[in-house]
């Protein structure tokens, strides 16, 4: 397997479920997103334009400070890490969400954190159709994220797709999952599994299930 391995993917697509679950199986260490703390979050769904610059500056710093803690301090090349996230999450949604005046105070901020962080020797990316996306989020009834809408999780797709096509020298695996439940299909989740101690080239790679 590899050492660090990341889960990527929209809202409402499983990437702490399966995360979870492949550091359960692997005995590896996880890593999860910290988003609940973010007091910025509500405010944003309610009131995108006021507070898209906070969220995205806020989260930025967080996931700086939560990777770059765990990672300096321990050996990443003896120790298996499964995240489910990655740092670069941050430029995706900043593009997505941001004015440009915005994104260029941003942007600079994002470079020089970047700069610090290791990349991913696997991206795993959790592809499902929008309206997939939108039932998830239903179904864990999280109030803040009721108001989410289908251009928006859309947009991001797209924004995570185009993003991907230009990082031609990293391992990245879109998983095709429509609807499949890799929570109670054990079947499922063994060939995820199996895809994470394969050896990957570089580039994009598209896997249907």
């Amino acid at each position: 397997m590899y050492n660090y391995i990341a889960i990527s993917g929209t809202i409402g697509a499983g990437k702490t479920e399966l995360a979870s679950r492949i550091s359960a199986s692997e005995n590896c260490n996880l890593i999860l997103e910290e988003f609940a703390a973010n007091t910025f979050l509500k405010k944003f769904y309610q009131k995108p334009e006021r507070y898209a610059f906070p969220l995205e500056i806020s989260f930025l710093f967080e996931r700086f400070q939560q990777l770059k803690t765990v990672l300096s301090n321990a050996d990443i090349f003896s120790s298996v890490f499964i995240s489910d996230y990655f740092f670069d999450k941050s430029l995706i949604f900043a593009k997505n969400n941001l004015t440009y005046d915005q994104f260029s105070v941003f942007y600079p901020l994002f470079e020089a954190f970047r700069e610090q962080m290791p990349f991913p020797d696997l991206l795993i990316y959790l592809h499902r159709p929008v309206e997939e996306l939108l039932e998830n989020i239903k179904i864990r009834g999280r109030k803040f994220e009721k108001k989410i809408q289908y251009e928006y999780l859309d947009g991001l797709q797209n924004a995570y797709l185009s993003y991907f096509k230009s990082l031609t020298e990293k391992r990245i695996l879109i998983l095709e999952l429509h609807d499949v439940d890799f929570v109670r299909d054990d079947k499922i989740f063994q060939k995820i599994l199996e895809l994470t101690r394969r050896k990957h080239p570089f580039g994009m790679k598209i896997v249907s299930f």
